[in-house]
């Protein structure tokens, strides 16, 4: 606790002088209020922005018309514990403790929401805090206002995170009888935070739980997209409800954006989303997302490390500093979130902190290109052992029976093509990269 208590002390100071090292003044802008929107199961090729024709999203794709659409950003993760972990540490899997899906994040792991509460920023979290089981030597899994977040709704239990209507939620630490759909009431917990702390600086955090099953929507808006598709039963039309569900999200998500509008905060706020991981075909998804192929054009799904499992939408936000309408084809990982979000903030994390993703807010405004460097994945957990490796546009997959393949990942999206005997010095390179990478694993 004192080491986490120093880091934040010593964050504070690093605010307070400013990222060149100057006091702040009265005479400077109003600091950068963040906002990230996080889907559950959302497949890349689930948004109208990256192809989707049979339902619109139109409220996303605002995001990527008024700012930057990645076409190569990648979840840390593919299930998701460690993908959020991920997300709030900065860390990869082997290095904050979560590479399981039923794994609690360490009590030492500093978070965002620290960071920047230490900064003097309210924080929020409406929606899904993924908890593992406690941790050896803990009594109980580590709640999301121990980690620096001021207001909390929602679930903490993954057994119950994929309930669309829920009857209870927690409200900060007390469990409280609920009715409705899930993320609409996440999205008024939102609305009044943003009208309660306007004058900023806030951050908020929402992690929404569609379209993760139960596979389920409010009859209205099912009824916009019943007939459409074919249905192995229509009295129970999955294949539209789980296009009601993306539907709904993006007016969940569209009332979020109308906020800050209303407000007249959009110039100083980023909005970033994305998701988790890739779709899942899953019996739990009841065959929706392989109905509608959720993650073309890309081969596998969540808990896969092919591009269906990692490669997700994105987009961000923040006039003024993103060109609106640009698109990026660089690779971008979720642990860049956390150093490129406080970079936004004028803030310069503690070196104590040892994060694994990079500043890129320099690409993202236009500055710079992006950064030469490879990106490693490991899945162990629920039987599976996966590994890979990215450089640039060649990806190293190795499988669950330990064979290697090489896939260029820009000319054959879909990885049918393994290109490993043209390229093999750049396999071994990827393999002994990877090895190190594993190397440096943090044992729990």
């Amino acid at each position: 606790m004192q080491i986490r208590t120093w880091i934040a002390a010593a964050l504070f100071l690093a605010a307070t002088y400013g990222p060149r090292g100057f006091e702040a003044t009265a005479a400077e802008p109003a600091r950068t209020n963040v906002i990230v929107i996080l889907a559950d199961d959302l497949g890349w090729g689930d948004v109208s922005c990256n192809g989707r024709k049979q339902w619109s999203t139109p409220n996303i794709d605002r995001l990527a018309a008024d700012g930057m659409r990645f076409t190569r950003f990648y979840t840390a993760a593919v299930v998701c514990a460690p993908s959020r972990a991920a997300l709030m540490t900065g860390k990869s899997t082997i290095h904050n403790g979560v590479s399981r899906n039923d794994a609690d994040l360490p009590a030492s792991e500093v978070t965002l929401a620290e960071v920047l509460k230490a900064n003097g920023y309210a924080t929020a979290l409406f929606g899904k805090w993924h908890h593992g089981r406690p941790r050896p030597g803990e009594k109980s899994y580590v709640h999301p206002m121990d980690q620096g977040f001021d207001e909390f709704f929602g679930f903490t239990d993954a057994g119950h995170a994929w309930e669309q209507f829920p009857t209870q939620l927690w409200d900060g630490r007390k469990m409280v009888p609920v009715t409705g759909l899930a993320n609409d009431q996440f999205t008024n917990h939102a609305v009044d935070f943003l009208k309660r702390k306007k004058d900023g600086p806030f951050f908020l955090y929402l992690p929404y739980n569609a379209p993760h099953f139960h596979i389920q929507a409010p009859p209205d808006e099912v009824a916009l997209h019943r007939g459409k598709f074919n249905e192995r039963n229509p009295a129970q039309p999955i294949n539209a409800t789980y296009a009601a569900m993306i539907t709904r999200l993006d007016k969940c998500v569209g009332r979020v954006l109308k906020e800050v509008e209303d407000l007249g905060l959009t110039k100083q706020t980023l909005v970033l989303f994305t998701s988790d991981h890739g779709a899942t075909f899953e019996v739990g998804n009841k065959g929706a997302s392989n109905y509608h192929d959720s993650n073309a054009p890309f081969r596998g799904q969540k808990r896969t490390l092919w591009e269906g499992g990692v490669r997700v939408p994105a987009m961000v936000r923040w006039p003024g500093h993103v060109p609106a309408s640009s698109v990026s084809d660089a690779p971008y990982i979720m642990t860049d979130i956390f150093p490129t979000v406080l970079a936004a903030c004028g803030i310069r994390p503690d070196p104590a902190l040892k994060l694994d993703g990079t500043d890129v807010l320099s690409c993202w405004t236009g500055q710079v290109i992006a950064p030469e460097r490879t990106l490693f994945w490991e899945w162990r957990g629920e039987g599976y052992r996966q590994f890979a490796a990215l450089r640039d546009r060649l990806k190293l997959v190795i499988t669950s029976d330990g064979r290697p393949e090489l896939f260029d990942v820009v000319a054959d999206p879909a990885e049918r093509r393994n290109v490993i005997a043209e390229h093999p010095d750049v396999a071994r390179d990827l393999q002994s990269e990877l090895k190190a990478w594993l190397a440096t694993e943090v044992k729990g």
